[in-house]
């Protein structure tokens, strides 16, 4: 048994953006994060610095701030609705090469979400904010949400650290902002509601911007909620049933059967070490975590973009490696008692267990991508086991992984779980709700001043609007693809209503996660869907700023 995995150092993978609500089971995601950290302190001396590198689920990541957005600070109350006098610094970068003064110019803000706001810059430059502000003539900006990247207000992450973040105390830091940031260079007075304030957010920042416009409505004066989560759930089990349903039919077809397969075999004592061998996790006690594992390649599907320098093509190669027949020199290597029925299609290991020849394909690529993480001197349950309570103690603001996972085991939810008794599914039945949420439990300790709830408290998010958020410019854009439109009022459990210029209501085809926040200089070398909704937004912008009107009192 190896050192506990904790002890591994912690840094920060180049490129490896958080931004992105996790796309699998919870617990298992917090062990790769881990792991993916511990990589990086190998690699990250032999980086060079500045290097703009691919961040594999979110927007690109620069390693150094380019020289035009230097970063700056505004100095906000910790808590909002008392008379702490605690403050922290927010961080936000903006955008002027297209201001024009004395026009009633716009500022279009994007939220930066769960993530460091460096990992936003590249729409600041080439993205839907560069686009708006081109468009407008307005100051685009860039907003790091309190507790990420250097907005930190606290000096640990201990429960009673965290409890100020929250969705009132956030939406309460951009109000703050809107209506008391000075921007460096500009004379002219661009505070909310002085001027036009735009608000732009995708994912969980989609969902904020359109509880912006409904919070702050005077402050507000336009928002567009891209892939927007307005729909918080304590079960999400639609999120992996929109990729069986999108995804290429015969690599569908395999994941489903490999997983019937997995979850029968799991079910038979004397086979189950046999099966979980194969993938090279013999030594994982819990069949759940063995089985949360097998779920990691399905968070492949929200990388994908239209943009191939930023998008990932991970999901389609692991199709690929499930269908692939075995070739000679593979069948030569196959180890003392195994053997491959080319009649049958069946791989036969020691111990009397055959297996369909997609679910030796799925062990050979868990091995290759996942295992293969585990450090040389480390157990598997060392490294994928998630029983042990001690390993999620760690309280240090470097254990940035506490962050998202809180608001989730507060405010959120989305634990990720099988469908329904019957349904057909791509993952295991054993990844249930006391399985997913367990490290909300394990993770954070009562405070003295906050306890994290039994479960999420889903109503301080639904209570705003839910599926049916809607107001006078509010645009809600979502993809027909993504896994989280059914968390959006694009959900086929949401009513569906009508697309106008002052409450837009558009679906990108094809689309996944808030395909509309990447964008090229160029719209014209865009792939035409992604032109389309572009112009689009520019029309109902510049649409809606066409009937801003200062305040009288101004």
């Amino acid at each position: 048994m190896g050192a506990p995995l904790l002890l591994l150092p912690l840094v920060l993978l180049a490129g490896q953006s958080s931004g992105a609500l996790p796309g699998v089971s919870v617990p298992q995601a917090v062990n790769l994060w881990k792991l993916n950290q511990a990589a990086a302190a190998a690699s990250r001396a032999t980086t060079p610095r500045g290097l703009l590198v691919q961040a594999p689920q979110d927007a690109l990541s620069y390693t150094e701030e380019p020289p035009e957005f230097p970063a700056q600070y505004l100095t906000q109350p910790l808590d909002h609705f008392s008379n702490d006098s605690h403050t922290f610094e927010q961080r936000y970068w903006i955008n002027t090469r297209h201001y024009k003064p004395g026009t009633n110019a716009p500022v279009i803000v994007l939220d930066g979400g769960e993530t460091s706001g460096e990992d936003r810059i590249p729409f600041l430059d080439t993205g839907i904010v560069e686009i708006l502000a081109h468009a407008t003539g307005g100051v685009g900006v860039v907003l790091e949400h309190r507790y990420y990247g250097t907005s930190m207000p606290v000096e640990n992450l201990t429960t009673d650290s965290l409890r100020w973040l929250n969705n009132d105390q956030a939406a309460a830091d951009s109000a703050y902002f809107m209506s008391n940031v000075k921007f460096t260079g500009i004379e002219e007075d661009l505070t909310a509601p002085n001027a036009p304030w735009i608000y732009y957010g995708g994912s969980y920042a989609g969902a904020r911007a359109a509880h912006m416009r409904v919070i702050y409505p005077d402050l507000v004066y336009g928002a567009i909620a891209s892939s927007g989560v307005t729909h918080a759930a304590i079960q999400n089990w639609e999120y992996m049933d929109i990729i069986r349903r999108a995804a290429e039919p015969e690599c569908s077809s395999n994941i489903q059967s490999a997983i019937e397969t997995i979850d029968t075999v799991l079910s038979i004592p004397h086979l189950r070490i046999v099966l979980k061998r194969l993938f090279g996790l013999e030594e994982l006690v819990h069949d759940d975590d063995f089985a949360s594992l097998l779920e990691s390649p399905m968070g492949y599907w929200q990388g994908k973009n239209w943009d191939p320098s930023v998008g990932s093509t991970k999901f389609e190669e692991f199709c690929d490696v499930l269908a692939k027949p075995p070739t000679g020199s593979e069948l030569t290597a196959l180890s003392d008692g195994m053997s491959y029925d080319e009649l049958t299609g069946t791989m036969s290991l020691p111990g009397g267990l055959n297996v369909p020849l997609v679910v030796y394909n799925y062990a050979q690529y868990v091995k290759e991508h996942f295992v293969s993480m585990c450090p040389e001197g480390f157990s598997v349950e060392d490294c994928f086991g998630t029983y042990d309570d001690a390993r999620y103690h760690d309280t240090t603001v470097e254990d940035t992984w506490r962050l998202w996972l809180f608001q989730v085991c507060t405010e959120w939810g989305y634990f990720m779980t099988a469908p329904p008794e019957g349904h057909p599914r791509i993952i295991s039945r054993r990844l249930t709700l006391e399985y997913e949420s367990k490290i909300c439990r394990q993770a954070f300790e009562p405070g003295k001043h906050f306890i994290v709830p039994s479960m999420p408290n889903i109503t301080a998010v639904n209570a705003l609007g839910d599926f049916t958020i809607a107001a006078d410019r509010l645009a809600i854009i979502d993809g027909e693809v993504d896994p989280w439109r059914p968390d959006t009022p694009h959900s086929e459990y949401a009513p569906d209503r009508l697309d106008t210029i002052l409450r837009p209501f558009k679906l990108i085809p094809g689309g996944v996660h808030h395909y509309d926040e990447y964008g090229l200089r160029d719209l014209s070398a865009e792939p035409p869907e992604i032109e389309k909704i572009h112009r689009e937004m520019i029309e109902f912008v510049t649409a809606w700023l066409e009937e801003w009107e200062p305040p009288k009192s101004a």
